[in-house]
């Protein structure tokens, strides 16, 4: 398990450094919240998608068929991308490597954090990390791939080059 672990977490590294804007915008956020709509609908699911930009909230839907609990799950991923600049799904990889947890690591209660996949850090390229893009709804690691997913051709990546292995 470890091998698929490190692979995922090697892979996701590489998500987080090809998958990096130049500028972020309003109209972006727009744009590709309405695009993270449009893929997951096509998927026949439902999610919520919220994307912040410096601590500023630009773009929020919750489709039929989600609850507040995705709200607060969307609330509890962001705080964990916000704390470590890394992927939620990342997060929470590491600790299940480790085999540990937020509140043991650092004292960060499950209520406010949630290292589950489905938060994926925005970053300016040459600034850092300036927001979050997070969706709430389905398993996981199909939170975290559909971001990719979405991020990838936003940004004219090829995502043969940045997907995840599918697990056996």
């Amino acid at each position: 398990m470890d091998a698929s672990i490190d692979q995922d977490l090697a892979r996701i590294a590489l998500q987080e450094q090809q998958l990096q804007f130049d500028a972020f915008t309003h109209d972006t956020a727009w744009q590709l919240g309405t695009r993270l709509k449009e893929s997951v609908e096509a998927r026949g699911k439902a999610v919520a998608i919220d994307i912040q930009f410096m601590g500023q909230p630009l773009f929020f839907f919750a489709m039929p068929g989600t609850t507040p609990d995705n709200v607060d799950w969307i609330r509890r991923k962001r705080n964990v991308v916000l704390r470590y600049h890394r992927s939620s799904y990342a997060v929470g990889l590491e600790l299940k490597k480790n085999q540990t947890t937020l509140m043991d690591k650092a004292g960060l209660p499950d209520r406010d954090y949630a290292p589950h996949g489905g938060c994926f850090p925005l970053w300016i390229r040459g600034t850092g990390c300036m927001g979050t893009l997070t969706i709430s709804g389905l398993p996981q690691r199909e939170d975290h791939n559909v971001l990719v997913d979405v991020l990838a051709t936003w940004l004219n990546h090829p995502i043969r080059e940045l997907a995840l292995d599918t697990p056996s």
